[in-house]
């Protein structure tokens, strides 16, 4: 998730399934970053490729909207050992994306979705690279795309799918409609297909491959101020008590480690205004006072993050209030489209423009 999963988010959400599972079984995918911005090793696009030292395997995901920058990226991953797992996002749904045919209008452009997966493919045939593929069910309830995009990436080489069961339409609104994800799973039959959204806590990972017959699952909002779900999945998949929600003092410390991370990840002025957006997830159904709570949205140090959650009373147990949905929600509107975008879904004419808008990563 852009702006959440760096590498302080990802080595934080290892460390605790490591101490509360006993082991690291998720995988942890980097921030999306733009094909052509890594190609031209924009620095801030090299920055968000940052991984920790321990860090196994190493996930990169990237956006991409043309056969030529999509090799060459995947290509400089090989050659530069830069990752050892390619995972394509084609599932934003964001206007300023889609008004130029990428994120999730691109899979409507099926020869074009299919060449650009060819090219991530190739550039890492001969290696132990693996290639995913993300997207949703469509640009809208009239235009479903993700059976002939599941269809087309089994084809050309990739080595699993995964579907966030929304249209582009919904954004993060309404309920993920499960029943596409089984639909894919009957439609793809060679490669796994994970599925994706509204998996808040584990029980939801659980039904969610029962009812559809998934592979496995992909956490987005979900482990938004919640980094320990990961070691509840773990847990839940191995048939092992779940892990003792944490209480508020206990939340109080994984902020501060978080923090720090943060910190020494961006500098601390960069980390701390960094760190706000997620404090507000970390406290979200917790009893912490109103004052309290605008002092930390406005934290500017290491020290005052420390000193305002000595505020926080430890004892607080993990309330029913903090399960749930988190995150951005919203409401469903229409998708921003290229003029003529739905006219031939044959065409392979790249995206003007598309990658250029997010050249900074």
């Amino acid at each position: 998730m852009a702006g959440v999963t760096n590498v302080a988010f990802r080595t934080l959400c290892r460390e605790l399934e490591q101490q509360k599972a006993g082991t690291v079984s998720g995988l942890y995918v980097c921030e999306m970053v733009t094909a052509r911005a890594l190609v031209e090793r924009h620095p801030v696009t090299m920055h968000m490729t940052t991984f920790a030292p321990d860090e196994s395997p190493r996930s990169l995901q990237l956006y991409t909207v043309d056969p030529k920058h999509t090799y060459d990226a995947a290509k400089m991953i090989v050659e530069e050992n830069l990752a050892d797992h390619i995972d394509m996002n084609f599932g934003c749904p964001v206007p300023k994306v889609t008004r130029r045919g990428g994120g999730a209008a691109l899979p409507y452009k099926r020869r074009l979705f299919g060449q650009i997966v060819s090219a991530a493919v190739r550039a890492t045939a001969g290696t132990d690279i693996p290639v995913t593929v993300k997207f949703r069910i469509g640009i809208d309830d009239a235009h479903h795309t993700h059976l002939d995009a599941g269809r087309i990436a089994e084809q050309e080489g990739a080595a699993a799918v995964a579907l966030h069961a929304r249209t582009a339409a919904q954004r993060y609104s309404g309920v993920a409609d499960w029943d596409q994800i089984a639909a894919l799973k009957q439609h793809v039959t060679t490669i796994p297909v994970l599925g994706n959204g509204d998996i808040f806590d584990a029980s939801d990972a659980l039904t969610m491959m029962a009812s559809t017959g998934c592979d496995g699952v992909v956490i987005g909002r979900g482990c938004l101020g919640r980094p320990w779900l990961f070691a509840e999945l773990s847990a839940a998949f191995t048939g092992r008590p779940a892990p003792t929600p944490p209480t508020l003092g206990e939340v109080a410390d994984i902020m501060r480690r978080h923090g720090r991370l943060l910190a020494d990840h961006f500098g601390q002025d960069k980390g701390m205004r960094d760190m706000r957006k997620h404090i507000a997830w970390y406290l979200h159904g917790f009893p912490a006072g109103a004052d309290l709570r605008r002092a930390l949205a406005l934290v500017k140090t290491l020290d005052e993050l420390d000193t305002l959650l000595d505020g926080l009373d430890r004892d607080v147990p993990f309330p029913a209030a903090a399960e749930g949905p988190r995150g951005r929600q919203g409401s469903a509107a229409s998708v921003t489209l290229p003029e003529g975008w739905l006219d031939d879904p044959d065409d392979c004419t790249v995206p003007a423009g598309a990658d250029v808008m997010h050249s900074g990563g």
